[in-house]
């Protein structure tokens, strides 16, 4: 085993035989052939066995079982083979759902594979991490997350948080250099570790170990098991399936007394208590739930939100405000600059080319133009690249957006092209953090001086300066000329610019941070524009008639965010952070309600702005893409990370990953998550209606002392046929056309609601129509009275599922939409001819119809389906 911390840097690259611009990519390939994908082996995987037993963890279905070897015990082989096919159906049936709905979410999963800024032959690429190879050069930075086992190469205030491997939570430093070889893998100052984030600064590191190969991949076993936990829209199901299990199984214990008493042989009261209590009691509905919610984030993957969670698909329903950042989310964050000041002049770009006051101008001959560029260019981490295309040498620019755009302006005034700005090595870099609001980088010039250049929030660097830079010299900064220059970064941000201060100074030989970023020398200006995406406007739209509040939270100026804001037509009065931390309590929770946009903005007002919507009892949904939003996204109902330009922390925080970034997709998933609960209510609506009428029919029959209508085994018949592909197809049913035009669903909303009066008054139908028939046919024929009796209770059911699937009539919203339910209802009246029509008859103690009597039973079946559908076209509400 190689004791890599323990080596020189270029030992390390030998022995790995690449070098600090990484590896040819032909070598890449061919080193993947040979250790495989960098990927830590699944332990847990979808187990089919497993699957399938959990089909038996029902009561009911451990009642059903125990009542088929009772029939086997008293030599009733006929009912013990019914119960025994009826009980591995529906275990069969309910195994490739639930399967299906697993592997859904497993390959929801594999999508959420992080991308590596990795060097080949000097050139940078973002690969998938499972593609890193040993050799493989990579740069990293604040906000990632280590793919592999590295040796560190480079460190610019490099501190890792290794808490998955050490259990020390606090960052720890790392540099470059040698170690000895007895170092402890938690002091490895010098090493990076596969499963570790980057909390602070940048590096440049070799890959030494992939997958199984690192130490993250020696305790696999401990971190690789994928739970599917309870949403808690299953969780309140289940409380609710349990007060009517209660309630059904006292129900039909009393029925399974009573006849016995009366004189029923005891096994067939028995046996129909139990088909009845499987029957009526939506002991599904929870398997329901997780398979709509498991085919839901499908869905949502087409509209670019990755759902990390089954919670979230269902919450997103729910959501009542949404906290929302402007860069990237709301704007299109391909920054461009357009606007510069310096020297008292503005400039602007247009085409490549640059105008002063109208006139087409050669930037290179200003000095002051040429410095405020130059400070863009050297205060940047942006890797600028010179590639050839088509025979001519072109500029290929990888990094921060912001970053980009100032090197590109640079370009534009051919400053790139300037040996000058290649010959000052850097020195250290002090990072830009949202507190801080400023970075600068300490270079060398040619003439051995320390040069510090500075970039930030206009304000801050404004406070800084104590000189500007004006006609090529350096004149003293007054505060009046403060409150003009701070006067016209606000003239710019009022034209939706976004913009940053330029300032730099001649630091002495001994210099720290504090000399470096004060005292500066001001520069100018630069102003760069991020349009709003083209949907926006509309999402914001679709918000404010959903009654979703929509609250921008930016680290950018007041200005700039409301000049955004216009553009989308998002109304409401702004607040910047500085203004917010004065306030009180009460006064915070009240402007916190009352604002609309919320500017410079540090992770810690975020969080406490997400925490005051929630005491508010507002649903709350974050969006975020850094390292310092990861507060705030785990304190949200639901957490939105970026796919594009989010970090790897941020994601792991989110419950949903934006594929696209932006803030469209979070509208359009919010539609797809009311869907959902919509869809489910439908489910719950069909599935308690229907089994209410079973219950009344079975019932009074006992009280009226007649023959019982339905059988035990022609109970159990119908559940299989009703009660499985029926009530899934309504899990895909079309939205409803208001899904967006009315507010946010309660969360304390009783699941009954809107629904109790359509399932006592479908189960009274059913029962009329169903008891009815029966005792008009029971004296003449009292196996062909049971044969119509649940040949009405099943297409009853049948007709029922169309009436569930909307509040609109059957015509509007075409009888042929929804395929699959179309599918599903055909299948089961198939199977209920199968039944009728073929030697299955007997097991089930049913008579072939009549033509006349089949299409009397449809006929009868259909009065549910007409009286509902006849109240949606006169607007009866049941």
């Amino acid at each position: 085993m190689i004791e890599w911390h323990a080596l020189e840097k270029n030992e390390v690259l030998e022995i790995l035989k690449t070098s600090s611009d990484g590896l040819a990519y032909h070598e890449a390939t061919s080193r993947l052939k040979k250790h495989g994908p960098n990927e830590i082996k699944q332990i847990s995987k979808i187990n089919p066995l497993t699957i399938f037993l959990q089909q038996f963890k029902s009561l009911f279905i451990l009642i059903l079982v125990l009542a088929a070897l009772f029939s086997l015990f008293i030599k009733h082989y006929v009912d013990f083979s019914v119960i025994l096919a009826i009980v591995m159906l529906n275990s069969l049936i309910g195994f490739f759902q639930q399967y299906k709905a697993e592997k859904t979410i497993m390959k929801m999963l594999e999508l959420l594979v992080p991308k590596v800024k990795v060097l080949r032959q000097n050139i940078l690429y973002e690969i998938p991490s499972t593609e890193l190879v040993p050799g493989d050069v990579i740069l990293i930075s604040e906000g990632d997350k280590i793919m592999a086992d590295c040796r560190i190469l480079h460190e610019n205030e490099l501190q890792t948080n290794e808490a998955v491997l050490t259990g020390e939570s606090f960052p720890q430093t790392k540099s470059s250099t040698i170690l000895k070889i007895e170092t402890e893998l938690a002091d490895r100052e010098n090493m990076l570790y596969m499963g570790t984030t980057v909390v602070r600064g940048q590096g440049k590191a070799v890959v030494v170990a992939t997958g199984m190969n690192t130490e993250f991949g020696k305790i696999a076993g401990l971190v690789q098991h994928v739970k599917i936990r309870k949403t808690p829209l299953e969780e309140k199901f289940d409380i609710f399936t349990k007060k009517i299990s209660v309630i059904v199984l006292l129900i039909a214990a009393i029925i399974t007394l009573f006849g016995f008493l009366r004189g029923e042989e005891l096994f067939n009261m028995l046996l129909t208590g139990t088909a009845l209590a499987v029957s009526v009691i939506p002991e599904g509905l929870p398997a329901v739930i997780a398979i709509t919610l498991a085919l839901a984030i499908g869905r949502m993957q087409k509209v670019n939100a990755l759902i990390r969670k089954l919670p979230a698909a269902e919450t997103l329903g729910r959501t009542t405000t949404i906290c929302v950042d402007k860069t990237g989310t709301i704007t299109e964050e391909e920054m461009t600059v357009t606007k510069l000041f310096c020297n008292n002049q503005y400039y602007k770009i247009q085409n490549n080319t640059f105008f002063c006051k109208g006139r087409k101008i050669d930037p290179l001959k200003s000095s002051e133009l040429i410095q405020l560029l130059k400070i863009g260019i050297m205060c940047n981490n942006a890797r600028i690249e010179k590639i050839l295309e088509n025979g001519k040498e072109k500029i290929h620019v990888v990094g921060d957006p912001t970053e980009k755009a100032l090197v590109i302006s640079a370009d534009k005034a051919g400053l790139l092209k300037k040996p000058e700005t290649e010959k000052e090595p850097r020195v250290i870099e002090y990072s830009f953090s949202s507190k801080r609001k400023l970075m600068s980088i300490v270079r060398v010039a040619e003439d051995s001086k320390f040069i510090s250049y500075i970039k930030g929030a206009p304000d801050i660097i404004i406070k800084r300066c104590t000189k500007e830079l004006v006609n090529g010299k350096i004149v003293h900064l007054t505060l009046k000329r403060k409150a003009e220059l701070v006067s016209i970064y606000n003239e710019m941000a009022s034209e939706a610019l976004r913009v940053l201060g330029f300032a730099f100074k001649i630091l002495p030989n001994k210099f720290n941070q504090e000399i470096s970023e004060n005292e500066l020398v001001f520069v100018g200006f630069q102003g760069m524009i991020d349009p709003p995406r083209k949907e926006v406007a509309k999402a914001i739209k679709d918000c404010i008639t959903a009654g979703i509040s929509v609250k921008m939270l930016t680290g950018d100026s007041l200005m700039t965010a409301v000049a955004i804001s216009n553009m989308i037509g998002l109304d409401g009065e702004g607040i910047e952070g500085h203004q917010l931390e004065k306030l009180s309590e009460e006064e915070f929770d009240k402007a916190v309600k009352e604002k609309t946009i919320f500017a410079r903005i540090t992770p810690e007002i975020k969080l406490k702005i997400i925490q005051s919507l929630k005491k508010q009892k507002e649903i709350v949904a974050v969006t975020g893409d850094g390292i310092n939003d990861v507060l705030a996204l785990k304190e949200a109902h639901i957490s939105v990370a970026m796919g594009i330009r989010g970090t790897d922390v941020a994601r792991e925080a989110s419950d949903i990953i934006l594929l696209d970034d932006n803030f469209s997709s979070i509208v359009n998933a919010v539609r797809e998550g009311r869907k959902v609960y919509d869809n489910m209510k439908k489910s719950i609506k069909f599935n308690l209606a229907a089994n209410a009428g079973e219950m009344f029919i079975v019932a009074f029959a006992m009280l009226l002392a007649m023959p019982l209508p339905l059988m035990p085994l022609a109970i159990l018949w119908m559940n299989l046929i009703t009660d499985s592909l029926p009530s899934l197809s309504l899990s895909v049913e079309k939205e409803e056309e208001n899904i967006m035009k009315r507010k946010p669903i309660d969360t304390k909303e009783d699941i009954l609601k809107d629904i109790l009066a359509f399932i006592i008054v479908a189960g009274l139908i059913s029962f009329i129509a169903t008891l009815g028939m029966f005792v008009i046919f029971y004296q003449e024929n009292l196996a062909k009275a049971r044969t119509i009796a649940l040949s009405i209770a099943v297409f009853c059911e049948l007709f029922l599922v169309f009436s569930c699937r909307s509040s609109k009539n059957i015509w509007k919203i075409g009888v042929f939409s929804n395929k699959f339910l179309v599918f599903s209802v055909a299948t089961a009246f198939v199977l209920q001819l199968i039944a009728i029509y073929t030697p299955l008859a007997k097991i089930f103690g049913f008579v072939p119809l009549s033509f006349t009597e089949l299409v009397l039973t449809i006929a009868v079946s259909s009065i549910g389906f007409i009286v509902f559908e006849l109240a949606k076209l006169f607007k009866i509400k049941i």
